[in-house]
């Protein structure tokens, strides 16, 4: 029997350290229900594309594993000289839904400003 036909590519795992509460505004992506990143990268990903997320915020040594999925793409050469990327959805467990409220805890004011982000 042949597996190679029927086997699924594994998630690419990407390690996102983000130092500064600015950067971390800049990529939080609240739009999100379940809560997102958003992650610069040149390589090519999909829409629904497995991605292993290794998170870490400011301040806090704990890095933060997330078993995402690709629901944001910015490509090369986007308008506005957006940075090219992918944003990367949080799934509905409870480990996502504490991280999610850790980074708007840590955002705190910043959440409602109008400044510019890398997603809207």
């Amino acid at each position: 029997m042949n597996n190679s036909a029927t086997s699924t590519a594994r998630p690419s795992v990407i390690q996102l350290a983000i130092k500064e509460k600015s950067a971390l505004y800049a990529a939080y992506i609240p739009l999100f229900s379940t809560g997102g990143v958003f992650i610069p990268t040149s390589r090519e990903y999909k829409l629904g594309d497995d991605v292993y997320v290794l998170l870490s915020l400011p301040d806090d040594p704990q890095r933060y594993p997330v078993a995402g999925k690709v629901a944001w793409v910015t490509p090369a050469k986007a308008a506005n000289n957006r940075t090219q990327g992918i944003g990367i959805l949080f799934p509905t467990d409870e480990k996502s839904r504490s991280l999610r409220l850790k980074i708007e805890e840590l955002l705190g004011v910043h959440m409602g400003s109008d400044r510019p982000t890398q997603t809207i």
